[in-house]
C-alpha cells in the first residue's frame, strides 16, 4: 500500500490559529474533516491518517514552530517509512495572489523560514510541496505582520471556496500523481 506524508505548516497555539501563516493547518484541517478523522498529539506534531482510493495519508501538523518544521517533517518521515517523492508540504505563499494554488515538485525556500528548515534538514529542495497564495497586500517592511495578520472577512468567506479545492489537491497528489495534480490544479 502506498502511504503519503502530508505536512501542513503553521505555527502552534491559540494566538496563530486564524493567521495566514497558518494556512497549512487550516487546509489539514479541512482534509481531516472531510474524512471524518481526528489529530492526536503525538512526537513533534499532531497526527491522523486516513485511507482513499488504497492509499494511506499521514496528516502531521508540527508543533515545533514554523521555522523548526523539518524535524518533525523528518521524524514522522523515518517513522511512516515515507519517501521524500511521498511528501507534501502545504505552505502558505505571499508571492502568490490569495487563493491561487501552486504545487511543484522541488525549488527554493522562496525566503520562507519552514521550507528553509525542512530543506536542511532533509538536505534537499526536491520534495513536493503546495503553495497557497496569500497574496502581498501589505506595505514595505511589513511582511510579518501580514503572514501573522487574521484574515479578512472578505478572505475568510472567499477560503470557503478554495479550502475544498485544497482538499482535491492533496488526495490528487496521492491518487494521479505529481505530474497531473500541477497540470490540473496550479493557476486555479
Amino acid at each position: 500500500m502506498k502511504k503519503y506524508l502530508i505536512v501542513g505548516l503553521g505555527n502552534i497555539g491559540e494566538k496563530y490559529q486564524n493567521t495566514r501563516h497558518n494556512i497549512g493547518f487550516k487546509i489539514l484541517d479541512e482534509v481531516a474533516k472531510e474524512y471524518n478523522v481526528s489529530f492526536e498529539t503525538d512526537k513533534l506534531g499532531d497526527v491522523t491518517s486516513f485511507r482513499f482510493k488504497g492509499r494511506t495519508f499521514v496528516l502531521l501538523k508540527p508543533s515545533t514552530f514554523m521555522n523548526l518544521s523539518g524535524k518533525a517533517v523528518k521524524y514522522w518521515m523515518q517513522k511512516e517509512k515515507i519517501s521524500v517523492d511521498n511528501l507534501l508540504i502545504v505552505t502558505d505563499d505571499l508571492n502568490i495572489d490569495f487563493g491561487t494554488i501552486r504545487v511543484k515538485a522541488k525549488g527554493s525556500d522562496g525566503g520562507h523560514n519552514g521550507l528553509k528548515d525542512i530543506q536542511e534538514k532533509l538536505t534537499t529542495n526536491k520534495y513536493p510541496r503546495f503553495r497557497f497564495g496569500v497574496g502581498s497586500n501589505y506595505s514595505k517592511g511589513r511582511q510579518v505582520d501580514y503572514v501573522l495578520g487574521e484574515w479578512t472577512s472578505d478572505e475568510e468567506s472567499q477560503l470557503i471556496e478554495r479550502l475544498p479545492k485544497s482538499v482535491e489537491v492533496i488526495t490528487s497528489f496521492g491518487t494521479a500523481g505529481l505530474a497531473n495534480t500541477m497540470n490540473n490544479f496550479n493557476g486555479k
